[in-house]
């Protein structure tokens, strides 16, 4: 059994409520019927009931066991604008603003998580990853101990020797441009923590540059270099190493030639690159090239699941999203 199907499988052992934020979008009302005719989670889709409707009988699926929230004329919306108000008021928020704000999709969705109304929240199929994160760091902020959101891809490759048979994790390629050290390491933590929790991994982490254990110099490699030491130091029980060239890392023939006394070199199974520009690439090139199959993004760090979408997915796509969140909901990743 593939990661996605066990992901899959153990979303359906134990149902989640997660909401869809995007519900009048066409890919979301596609995989919510799917979604709900396999009973991988309970939903609420956000919107406009009626248009809902018609557009589910225009698209002839189902979608009869979804809840519908329209935050126009929803009986939660007037207690979620007191509770954001109240939880902003210290950054100028007033009643008037946040009544007007709850009404947006996504606030109304991140406002229904912070509840407790759902479990899990996805969004991003017409939606920037900035629109996302916006009201999920404004109000469920952080989990205990985490210093920064990032988000991953689970990729898994075909016919593949490297990672574990062909599965690795790449973060960050969905949320921050340019990380610190500081932030750098707390992605590799967190995506450690989120390898062994969501997909069972014995974490290997690579901190990729374009030098290998010194072979270059310069400002970028040293800011790898810090985020290295920070992260072994906050977790020694991790295998993080670092900075290795790809090939380095995951590739056991050219680790003995590059980095023979790294316990990570050439058996990396997560990858976490020096910025958002390298590591939105490097998925994509993969992606394509491989041809993998790229899950995600995943967002983790924050204190209750939220997760975006790439604006070119797929209905399935929504499908295993929304399943990755079921899980994330079980396990409190």
């Amino acid at each position: 059994m593939d990661l996605m199907q066990s992901i899959l499988e153990s979303a359906k052992k134990d149902k989640k409520k997660i909401i869809l934020a995007e519900g009048e979008e066409r890919r979301n009302l596609i995989a919510a019927h799917k979604i709900l005719k396999e009973g991988i989670a309970d939903l609420v889709l956000v919107g406009n009931e009626e248009k809902i409707k018609e557009y589910a009988k225009l698209l002839k699926i189902d979608i009869s066991k979804a809840e519908i929230m329209d935050p126009q004329t929803s009986e939660k919306t007037e207690k979620y604008a007191e509770e954001f108000c109240e939880l902003r008021k210290k950054k100028g928020m007033t009643m008037e603003k946040a009544q007007k704000m709850v009404r947006d999709p996504l606030y109304f969705a991140t406002m229904a998580l912070k509840n407790g109304d759902v479990d899990g929240m996805v969004s991003g199929a017409i939606h920037t990853t900035g629109d996302l994160l916006r009201p999920g760091l404004q109000i469920v902020k952080t989990a205990p101990g985490v210093k920064i959101v990032s988000g991953f891809f689970v990729m898994m490759v075909p016919d593949c020797e490297y990672g574990e048979s062909g599965l690795l994790l790449f973060a960050d390629c969905a949320v921050n441009p340019n990380p610190t050290a500081e932030e750098l390491a707390d992605i590799a933590i967190t995506t450690a923590e989120t390898a062994k929790k969501l997909c069972n991994l014995d974490p290997k982490v690579a901190m990729l540059s374009f030098s290998t254990m010194g072979s270059a110099k310069g400002e970028l490699v040293e800011k790898v270099i810090k985020a290295v030491e920070i992260a072994k130091q906050e977790r020694p029980d991790l295998d993080i190493d670092g900075e290795l060239q790809l090939d380095a890392a995951i590739d056991i023939e050219v680790a003995n030639l590059k980095a023979p006394m790294s316990n990570v070199a050439g058996k990396a199974n997560v990858l976490v690159f020096p910025d958002l520009q390298t590591g939105n690439i490097g998925y994509k090139l993969v992606q394509r090239f491989a041809k993998a199959k790229a899950i995600g993004p995943i967002c983790q760090g924050f204190a209750k699941p939220i997760n975006d979408l790439s604006r070119g997915c797929s209905a399935e796509d929504i499908v295993h999203v929304v399943a990755m969140t079921v899980v994330q909901a079980q396990r409190g990743i």
